[in-house]
């Protein structure tokens, strides 16, 4: 189904059902512009396409940075706060330089065993921490651990969600240079949940930029999102050796 709402094409898998308001005199012109224009690609509005592009994109990155804000949403009504600098590199090094809470927190996975390197900041440091991904210390409500992080998880999370995991209504809308995909699938770390996904990839990059994870109820849980995203830096090995001792 294809709908004009505002500025927004909006695709679902839910099939065709012409709407009569959308069929008024007055937007015939709006419609043959959407589908005939550039702005609207029919690959574009094809999930398996967008994963296609995605992973296109994907294979070209050797490298990326990006500041990343995640917010959860606590059952008391409160929202926890995190931001970070996050590098990645392939095939997996990850570091993350965090803002907030912990201002001058460096985390840095994988060290000589394996394990994520934990180095304090402020005044005065603690002995910096060799801890197992698996370390409560590093436990997050959503399940996801620090070497789950990287797009390319997230873009093959992206495909479950589309295929195998898909447990309601896929809707893909396309903004601008962003597009939104919207479905209730399984949750990605978390078993025997069912999350309320909002994805959102920019088609400059064609890289997902942001997540918003909801009940199915559509009460918000988390979202997370990447800032600033640069892909190709040339980023050195030795930027996730620099901060271990």
């Amino acid at each position: 189904m294809l709908e004009i709402t505002g500025a927004r094409v909006h695709y679902t898998n839910m099939g065709y059902s012409p709407s009569a308001s959308v069929f008024k005199p007055g937007r015939l012109l709006l419609i043959f512009c959407v589908i005939l224009g550039p702005s609207l690609r029919t690959e574009a509005m094809d999930g398996a396409a967008i994963i296609g592009q995605m992973e296109g994109a994907y294979a070209k990155v050797d490298d990326y940075q990006a500041r990343v804000e995640v917010k959860t949403f606590e059952s008391n009504g409160s929202v926890k706060v995190e931001r970070f600098l996050y590098t990645f590199k392939k095939p997996r090094s990850i570091r993350l330089d965090m803002e907030t809470p912990h201002p001058g927190m460096v985390l840095i996975f994988p060290d000589e065993k394996g394990k994520v390197y934990v180095r304090f900041g402020g005044k005065f440091p603690l002995p910096a921490l060799h801890l197992s991904l698996s370390s409560r210390l590093l436990r997050v409500s959503s399940g996801q651990r620090l070497d789950q992080t990287d797009l390319g998880q997230l873009i093959a999370n992206i495909a479950h969600s589309l295929t195998d995991q898909e447990q309601g209504p896929v809707s893909i809308i396309e903004e601008g240079q962003g597009l939104f995909i919207r479905v209730l699938a399984a949750d990605h770390f978390r078993p025997h949940i069912t999350t309320l996904y909002e994805f959102k990839i920019d088609e400059a990059l064609w890289l997902p930029v942001a997540i918003e994870e909801s009940t199915p109820a559509g009460s918000p849980e988390r979202s997370v999102v990447f800032k600033g995203l640069r892909i190709n830096t040339g980023i050195t090995r030795a930027f996730f050796h620099a901060a271990r001792g």
